[in-house]
């Protein structure tokens, strides 16, 4: 499995996330790219999606291949957790038998106040040199 997360690169929450990820993804089956770059501009482009709408995280499934796909909101939240090690999948399991719906309405509640909650940066959070090799750029 495994992906590219898209994430907001000034939130404090999407920053936290994607430390959360790679802290759990022994292996490193996950790669990143904030929606603020240009990789992450032009994949968003390619399914027809705008990346300065930063309400939300996405995970590209299949990255570069001719099944890519594209995840948002809960159902990118719930593969990334079904894919971490430890009991993470058994999380995502649990989660899932939400419906859609809701999880989605309190994805966007969060989203909607995660600069407040969370704080904002004044730029991208540049990853350390032992995540690098994982960051998308273009």
């Amino acid at each position: 499995m495994g992906g590219v997360i898209l994430y907001d690169g000034v939130c404090g929450l999407c920053n936290g996330f994607v430390a959360f990820v790679w802290g759990r993804d022994r292996q490193r089956r996950f790669r990143f790219a904030p929606l603020q770059g240009g990789a992450a501009q032009a994949i968003l482009a390619r399914h027809g999606r705008n990346a300065t709408a930063l309400d939300t995280v996405f995970v590209v499934v299949d990255y570069e291949t001719p099944s890519e796909r594209l995840l948002d909101r809960s159902a990118a939240g719930l593969y990334v957790l079904a894919d971490l090690d430890g009991g993470w999948r058994l999380v995502a399991v649990l989660l899932g038998w939400l419906p859609r719906p809701l999880l989605d309405l309190g994805y966007r509640l969060l989203a909607r106040n995660r600069y407040r909650f969370f704080g904002r940066l004044d730029t991208c959070a540049l990853p350390g040199p032992e995540h690098r090799e994982r960051f998308i750029e273009g």
